[in-house]
């Protein structure tokens, strides 16, 4: 639990001070970029991670991203697909299908992002009918067909198993995720 609240407290201060940089190093020509084309991108990919909580052992998933280029540095964002929450033994997996909106921020040469992203998380498998609330920010680096970013997601509402064998709600994973991208 405390290596959970480290890493929350280590990413946040990680996003304040790049939101803080990225806002005083930009000139006037950067934010004056009236004749963008504006337009959508598709993004398709593969996520991995390792989730904190017990009894879940890592997490696997694929997803698809409908991004709207705002501007040349800011993006909003759709995601969807599908992730799975493996759990050793007999004991049942929680898969689930993940629906979020997002914003995106070019900080450096504009390839390298910032994201916040929320949602919610619909429960799809082994009969646990339970939704949850989805927050995730992340930090990536995206080419004109690559998208390869590492984040941190939580699950508000999903059930875990506290250190005295209890069980208690909220989940978290560090995972990464890596997407083929092109505009349509």
């Amino acid at each position: 639990m405390m290596i959970t609240q480290k890493l929350k407290v280590a990413f946040s201060t990680l996003v304040v001070v790049l939101c803080a940089t990225t806002t005083f190093a930009q000139t006037n020509s950067d934010t004056m970029s009236k004749n963008y084309d504006q337009g959508f991108r598709l993004g398709i990919g593969v996520n991995a991670g390792y989730v904190f909580q017990n009894p879940y052992d890592f997490a696997l998933g694929a997803d698809a991203r409908l991004q709207y280029d705002l501007s040349k540095r800011y993006s909003v964002t759709l995601t969807t697909g599908f992730s799975n929450l493996f759990v050793s033994g007999k004991k049942n997996d929680l898969g689930f299908i993940p629906v979020k909106l997002g914003f995106k921020a070019f900080v450096w040469n504009d390839q390298f992002y910032i994201m916040g992203e929320g949602g919610a998380a619909f429960a799809v498998t082994n009969n646990y009918d339970k939704n949850s609330l989805l927050l995730a920010p992340s930090i990536g680096y995206a080419s004109k067909y690559i998208d390869i970013s590492l984040r941190y997601e939580h699950y508000a509402n999903f059930p875990k198993l506290n250190d005295n064998g209890t069980i208690g709600k909220g989940v978290g994973q560090l995972g990464i995720r890596v997407a083929y991208g092109f505009e349509l």
